[in-house]
């Protein structure tokens, strides 16, 4: 009330022909154009332009720059999961997820920190958000099994998923993964079979409409995160 009452004052004072400079001047923005703000997230908030996102601080401060390839999906719903569950780019357990192409410009999804620098190489087809120091990812790795008749290089691709924590560590595996198609016009991004209850417990789709409750036992986490 002190502060509201101490700036109509100095309001008051001023010559009336400078009243309208100085009320633009006091309300001078940070930053123009913005078509998207988000709630804070661990001290940062996402800002929109079009399709690209950068993050300010809670002084608004543009502390990680606008990029075009942070994750998001504007129609998220309470039944979707992994990359298809995220309605805006968010902080959790000091991790934002991204997006990168892959072979055949398929996506693949890691993370970065609240610099903005990758801390986890994209190298998962479907990913979780952080939640209590995890998350449940597809793995992919690629290996060279050698070349074709044509000299054209032969790779073979195999699929896990797990948990993984803000190291980028995979601390716990859920168990492979079969029937993926690594040619963009076959691909479907593969769905994630397990997800996070809490306290170490993991519930997993064994079968169709089937699921597992399953116990993790994990070494205490040492990060500052």
């Amino acid at each position: 009330m002190k502060s509201a009452l101490l700036i109509l004052t100095v309001l008051l004072v001023m010559p009336l022909t400078g009243n309208a400079q100085s009320i633009k001047t006091l309300n001078k923005p940070l930053m123009e154009g913005l078509d998207e703000v988000t709630p804070y997230h661990e001290g940062l908030a996402g800002v929109r332009i079009g399709s690209q996102w950068g993050f300010i601080d809670q002084d608004g401060n543009l502390v990680i720059d606008f990029r075009n390839d942070l994750v998001w999906k504007q129609d998220a719903g309470p039944g979707d999961s992994g990359v298809d569950a995220i309605p805006y780019p968010r902080f959790r357990n000091g991790r934002c997820m991204f997006e990168a192409k892959g072979d055949d410009d398929i996506p693949v999804y890691g993370f970065i920190d609240r610099t903005g620098k990758t801390v986890i190489a994209p190298e998962y087809l479907n990913l979780t958000e952080f939640k209590d120091g995890y998350a449940v990812g597809v793995f992919v790795k690629k290996t060279f099994r050698g070349k074709n008749k044509f000299q054209l290089n032969i790779f073979d691709y195999s699929f896990m998923e797990g948990v993984l924590n803000p190291a980028g560590e995979m601390v716990w595996p859920i168990g492979e993964r079969q029937n993926i198609l690594m040619q963009k016009r076959r691909y479907e991004m593969p769905g994630l079979k397990a997800r996070i209850t809490g306290n170490g417990l993991l519930l997993v789709e064994s079968h169709p409409g089937k699921w597992e409750l399953r116990k993790m036992k994990l070494q205490p986490e040492t990060s500052d995160l």
